[in-house]
């Protein structure tokens, strides 16, 4: 989902995940109501259709229809949270069991750094002073 957030957020349309649509407006509503209420529908319409674009053909059809973009996200972090969590749990397990000889610390170092970006990509964030730590610590004695 990340990537599509950063979508969301360059077309300053992300607000829609998290304001609820407006009420139809009433007879005689203000130009800036109707306006407000034209710009909300116009920014669904295109978050929606980001995600669709995003999804494989089987996921565009259990999605197009839905009647906005929060109801499209819930209903894919229902789908697919457990197997992120898991894989999330996967990686970071990996990542603090990691140890290496003297041989191959290169390789080693950016092995570590691919764990701790694709962490990041679930938010799961590791402050720089933790990585560097988890590092030291997965190199044999001698290294250290």
């Amino acid at each position: 989902f990340r990537n599509l957030r950063i979508v969301l957020n360059y077309e300053k349309i992300s607000y829609v995940l998290n304001t609820p649509e407006p009420n139809i407006l009433p007879e005689g509503a203000s130009e800036a109501e109707c306006v407000t209420y034209q710009k909300w529908q116009d920014d669904d319409l295109s978050a929606r259709s980001y995600i669709v674009a995003s999804m494989s053909n089987e996921l565009q059809r259990q999605h197009e229809n839905m009647p906005n973009p929060s109801s499209m996200i819930l209903h894919l972090q229902e789908l697919y949270g457990e197997q992120s969590r898991t894989v999330r749990y996967d990686i970071s397990k990996k990542l603090f069991r990691m140890r290496t000889t003297e041989r191959l610390v290169n390789e080693h170092v950016l092995k570590m750094i691919d764990y701790i970006e694709q962490l990041e990509a679930f938010n799961f964030s590791i402050d720089g002073e933790l990585a560097i730590d988890l590092i030291l610590q997965s190199l044999p004695d001698s290294l250290s």
